[in-house]
């Protein structure tokens, strides 16, 4: 079944608990938040005492993705706070420090998810799969919000579904970036199971319809 895990960077954040009970209330299976720290990524966005916020307003699934360098100084951070999924980028750290954030993350009890920034190929994240719970392909580069959809990224999706098929491995295969009812049926067929999208649910008028059809769109 395909996930959505709608995006609280397109929320208003001056009303926040709000856009998340309306995004809960609309069957939304994940709440993703977008962690940028002005280093990895050219913008800053929210930090530990937000999410523990969130944590408090939502018994959802929080899916955070950490776009920031070094993510295992904050990996024990995160995770206290109410973090259930940590996703970090591969290109955040050397290979030993990008291992050492997925043990600490497990042995924390949370899931681990590694993304891929577009020019980043599939292959280089072979290696993580059998540790993974989700791989995330961005198709916008991260920082921001509302880019274009890079739609290259397609065939990275399909390496990583064949290569997770190959292997045998249950690892959830996630998009993120420009996801909408145009480019959501091309992720799934390409092989993702779980999309972010953040302006196509939160400026639908009916999020509930719109996170029903986006969930749908391949079918």
């Amino acid at each position: 079944m395909v996930k959505i895990s709608p995006s609280i960077l397109a929320a208003d954040f001056g009303n926040l608990a709000r856009d998340i009970g309306l995004v809960e209330q609309a069957g939304a299976d994940y709440l993703h938040v977008d962690v940028m720290d002005g280093m990895f990524v050219p913008n800053i966005t929210i930090g530990v005492p937000v999410v523990q916020s969130i944590r408090r307003v939502t018994d959802m699934v929080l899916d955070v993705h950490l776009m920031i360098d070094r993510p295992r100084r904050f990996i024990e951070a995160f995770a206290n706070a109410g973090a259930d999924i940590l996703v970090f980028h591969l290109e955040a750290d050397s290979r030993q420090g990008i291992l050492e954030a997925i043990d600490l993350a497990k042995r924390l009890g949370k899931r681990v998810g590694l993304a891929l920034k577009p020019e980043t190929p599939a292959e280089e994240l072979y290696p993580y799969l059998p540790e993974l719970d989700m791989a995330l392909v961005m198709t916008v580069e991260p920082g921001f919000g509302g880019q274009r959809f890079l739609s290259e990224q397609m065939e990275k999706l399909r390496k990583l579904r064949s290569e997770l098929h190959r292997l045998h491995l249950s690892c959830e295969l996630a998009v993120d970036g420009g996801v909408n009812l145009e480019t959501a049926p091309i992720c799934i067929g390409a092989g993702a199971n779980v999309l972010v999208a953040g302006s196509a649910i939160y400026r639908a008028q009916n999020p509930a319809d719109m996170i029903r059809v986006l969930r749908e769109s391949y079918r």
